[in-house]
């Protein structure tokens, strides 16, 4: 009876263990191969230097050998490297990727990661100037990049194999009309080392003509096995029950605005969104093709900057904020001045508006507009605008008006770059209009942007409206450090010209 209890409760932990690690990303599956091999290489290096009497070294053997010293350099030198990886986005859960660009993007960052480490530690020893600097500089590279990429090589065949045996799993839904689903799922099960589960089925609305709802009604038989979960309409509640890790798309015929709103349901459910590409020009700019054996399909990809872009941009809008606010100081106190002995009212014109992840803040800027402008209630700016105060046409036509936003971009609220904040008011009106609207709100809303630098009216339709869009989600789809800087040089050159609107 014992060995009976024994048994079953070996099975009960073997099954617990299990589900956790089904619940492991690639991204762990990555930093555990990465620290493996970064004291792997580590150690040979070591020795190499110290004590293979290969190359010349001013520290005696028995310093060399202090357990302490081995200890900080294994991990210092890993900590740097797991540091620089995360930096470079080699952290994502690519579930699926090509050997070969993992095996290249190791191999750059590696050399510019040597080029670093060691300019820092022979700066004092003529950096690079003997043979015997340069051969093991070479020598570490070799060590590092090797390592890393056997590692990495390595940790894709465990999680191949795991998968394969369906103890790493991918729990999805799969959605769009029967047929194109239906070869969709032939192809993830001919395919089990992707580790797909699919969780069931949302079905478009079946073909009204005889023949293809004959094909339609075949395909829905080949997919009987799997649940019917419900129609597109409810794609939210039923990211919600069922919480897949993704939704793989095998749309028929669709309105862009449809899929786009598809694709802004799962992305606010933080869930990861596959596309059959022969609809890629609706999602043009902001998708990575990718094959799943055979069956190709565009990524619509969650994360939307590299992490060390993401710091540098968070950084350059501090650093800059800061030097706005302190030394325009004498300037925002003279434009204080104006506004006061030009029309009566408070100094600064504060709003509220809708920043990232709908979470609601308080925008200042300096007041151009008498203070009675809003007693009909919300309006659009718009050309030769009857409620702008004198001083206020001059600091809205030299953007002055928006300095007072840099305090917005020093707490954290807005960036220097990207989608203007829109009031609580509009957002809500303009989502009921398009559905796709709220996936402007995935980054912070920036001082400028792209649609301020390409586009020069004020929004005065809902066609405007649409326009601006674009110019957001080109953006948005787009986002990189290079770019934010192309944005501020143009926009540096916009308010020189003077091309603000009063």
């Amino acid at each position: 009876m014992s060995t009976l209890s024994a048994d079953k409760a070996d099975v009960r932990s073997r099954r617990i263990r299990g589900r956790r690690l089904a619940e492991w990303t690639p991204s762990v599956f990555q930093f555990l191969a990465d620290v493996v091999a970064m004291i792997g290489s580590v150690l040979p290096y070591y020795w190499l230097k110290f004590f293979s009497g290969w190359f010349e070294t001013e520290t005696p053997a028995h310093v060399a050998s202090n357990p302490l010293l081995i200890a900080f350099t294994v991990v210092g030198l890993s900590l740097f490297w797991i540091v620089l990886f995360w930096f470079a986005g080699l952290y994502k859960n690519w579930f699926v990727r090509s050997p070969f660009e993992e095996l290249f993007s190791v191999v750059k960052l590696t050399i510019v990661g040597c080029f670093i480490l060691f300019a820092a530690i022979l700066w004092d020893d003529n950096f690079g100037s003997s043979l015997n600097s340069r051969l093991i500089i070479l020598v570490y590279w070799l060590l590092v990049s090797l390592s890393v990429m056997f590692g990495r090589l390595t940790a894709r065949a465990v999680q191949r194999r795991l998968r394969e045996r369906g103890i790493i799993r991918i729990p999805a839904i799969l959605v769009g009309c029967a047929d194109k689903v239906a070869d969709l799922y032939r192809s993830l099960k001919s395919a089990p080392a992707l580790g797909y589960l699919p969780l069931g089925v949302v079905l478009q609305p079946s073909a009204a003509d005889s023949e293809n709802a004959e094909r339609d009604a075949a395909a829905r038989d080949e997919l009987r096995d799997l649940e019917d979960l419900g129609s597109p309409a409810n794609l939210g509640k039923i990211l919600e029950d069922k919480r897949p890790r993704e939704v793989l798309m095998a749309i028929g015929r669709i309105s862009h605005d449809d899929l786009l709103d598809l694709a802004s349901t799962c992305s606010a459910k933080n869930v990861q969104v596959k596309i059959v590409p022969d609809l890629y020009e609706i999602f043009s700019g902001q998708a990575r093709t990718m094959q799943i054996y055979g069956t190709p399909l565009i990524e619509v990809s969650p994360q939307l900057m590299k992490p060390w872009e993401e710091v540098a941009k968070r950084l350059l809008d501090i650093l800059v904020s800061l030097g706005v606010l302190v030394v325009g100081l004498p300037l925002w106190v003279m434009v204080a001045i104006l506004i006061r002995l030009d029309s009566p009212g408070p100094i600064l014109y504060s709003q509220t508006r809708v920043g990232r992840d709908g979470r609601n803040f308080t925008l200042h800027k300096f007041r151009s507009m008498y203070t009675d402008a809003e007693k009909h209630g919300p309006q659009w700016a718009k050309m030769n605008d009857p409620r702008v105060s004198r001083v206020g046409r001059f600091i809205r036509k030299t953007h002055i008006d928006e300095f007072p936003q840099f305090w917005n971009v020093l707490r954290g609220e807005m960036s220097m770059v990207g989608p203007r904040p829109e009031r609580p008011y509009y957002v809500e009106k303009f989502t009921e209009a398009i559905p796709y609207y709220p996936r402007r709100l995935k980054v912070r809303p920036g001082i400028t942007g792209w649609h301020q630098v390409k586009y020069v009216t004020y929004d005065e339709t809902l066609k405007d409206v649409r326009e601006r869009l674009r110019y957001d989600f080109f953006y948005i789809e787009n986002m990189s450090f290079k770019l934010d800087l192309e944005i501020l040089a143009r926009t540096v050159f916009r308010v020189l010209k003077g091309h603000g609107q009063a």
